[in-house]
């Protein structure tokens, strides 16, 4: 039983040690496409468009949502202390912090991200990218870095915008329907933020757009199996996204603490 357990163990660890090989991999070979060509900004617009623009009525709403319940859970917990002037900083921080990126993250991973696996596969299994490169045409630059530039530029704007909805709902929540007065509201966000609170959010949304269009680009990109196979790819992509982004917050919180 336990020599099973240990086997078992070990196949996962030596398979999960292969995936992360093979993205760093990845990783490192459209770095350095990115570097010895110049990237093409048509593309990087239209993939801006197609991650960002085209997600922020979604993101709005999960950020307007997520503002309206942070309020009614921070009034909750904070008037049995008798301490409800303090919903404003509990708000902001947690919407500029933590909410807004990983909120974001999680949208565009489940809109733009697994979109791109999908593009990208069918490409492969189609052998459109073997005719890239029967052309010349290197198919990490023509497909893959555009994506990279464009979800860790674009992520920082579609956090602030997800903030921003946040933050002004969990105002108009508190101080309409909780009672909440808002010169203390205000106040309390005056005197308790920081500027570091804002760019350690901004740092974490950049971070997440490369993460999130890197596994998408990587799981398209090595589809195989047909039209099966590209729906094992865009699944898989979907986690792995979210499980690397729920880690790489866990790290980068404890990091920026």
């Amino acid at each position: 039983m336990v020599l099973r357990l240990a086997t078992s163990l070990g196949t996962i660890t030596l398979k999960l040690c292969k995936h992360l090989g093979l993205v760093g991999v990845f990783c490192y070979q459209s770095l350095i496409s990115l570097f010895s060509h110049k990237p093409n900004p048509e593309k990087i617009f239209q993939a801006m468009h197609f991650i960002g623009v085209s997600s922020l009525s979604v993101v709005a709403l999960i950020g307007i949502t997520g503002g309206a319940v942070l309020a009614l859970q921070s009034y909750i917990g904070l008037h049995r202390f008798g301490a409800e002037q303090f919903i404003g900083p509990v708000i902001f921080l947690s919407m500029t912090r933590e909410f807004g990126p990983a909120f974001t993250a999680i949208m565009v991973i489940g809109r733009a991200g697994s979109a791109i696996t999908a593009e990208i596969g069918t490409m492969r299994i189609t052998e459109q990218i073997d005719a890239l490169q029967t052309l010349c045409i290197d198919p990490r630059q023509y497909l893959i870095t555009p994506r990279l530039i464009a979800g860790t530029l674009i992520m920082p704007f579609l956090s602030i915008w997800c903030t921003a909805w946040g933050v002004l709902t969990g105002y108009i929540t508190s101080v309409f329907i909780l009672n909440v007065n808002s010169e203390v509201y205000m106040q309390s966000i005056r005197a308790n933020s920081e500027l570091s609170d804002i760019t350690s959010g901004l740092v974490k949304a950049a971070i997440f757009g490369f993460l999130l269009t890197l596994i998408s680009t990587y799981k398209g990109f090595n589809t195989r199996g047909g039209a099966k196979g590209v729906g094992l790819a865009t699944t898989e992509s979907v986690v792995s996204s979210n499980v690397t982004i729920f880690i790489a917050n866990y790290i980068l919180t404890s990091l920026m603490f």
